[in-house]
């Protein structure tokens, strides 16, 4: 009969497993996109609730813009930077510029430094007119963004943003994935909890 020393041997000696397999590490990181750019970060976007617009043409655009703006009153509509404000006055949409602190906002309008497909997330940055509010402040975000800053993965994104910036990159490089949410009070879904409750993405 085996001693109780014997038996714990035994025990430990079948549960040692086999040899663990190495992993691949020549095997890709992310999985593969099969579908086109736009279509891969719209489905990503939205699977976290946020909405985009894949639009074929400046006017559609503005279609596009003014249907997600309809319910918002003209003054507490912002944008800070210039070339979008080019595009707003120039097709006819009220807004008004920023000035901190001065106004309400309801929805910001801004641009981005690039999209990101792979996980349908807005990279933004300090450089950007309006700074770091404009992304966050305001209980909606509307970024406008051009088909040529759509990026695959995350590492080109952040390939891209270097170049940009070779000297000095922004003080803040953000990444955005679906409007601010928590769920840590009592496990409830919270949206808009630290930042905006809506995010809208309009691409051209």
């Amino acid at each position: 009969m085996a001693s109780a020393r014997e038996e714990i041997l035994n025990r430990l000696k079948n549960a040692i497993h086999p040899e663990p397999e190495m992993p691949d590490f020549d095997a890709p990181v992310y999985h593969s996109i099969e579908k086109s750019l736009g279509q891969a970060f719209k489905e990503n976007l939205e699977a976290v609730n946020g909405s985009v617009y894949l639009c074929q043409s400046e006017d559609e655009l503005v279609d596009k813009l003014r249907a997600v703006l309809q319910d918002i009153p003209e003054t507490d509509a912002v944008c800070a930077e210039d070339k979008l404000q080019e595009l707003l006055t120039r097709n006819g949409i009220k807004h008004r510029n920023y000035e901190k602190g001065k106004h309400a906002i309801e929805a910001g309008i801004t641009s981005c430094e690039f999209l990101i497909a792979h996980t349908g997330s807005v990279m933004v940055s300090s450089a950007l007119q309006g700074g770091r509010q404009m992304s966050v402040y305001p209980p909606q975000h509307i970024v406008i963004a051009r088909k040529d800053q759509l990026v695959d993965y995350l590492h080109t994104a952040y390939d891209k943003i270097r170049k940009k910036f070779p000297d000095q990159l922004p003080s803040q490089i953000t990444l955005i994935t679906g409007p601010s949410r928590t769920a840590d009070i009592e496990k409830t879904l919270v949206m808009g909890a630290h930042g905006p409750r809506e995010l809208h993405v309009l691409l051209y």
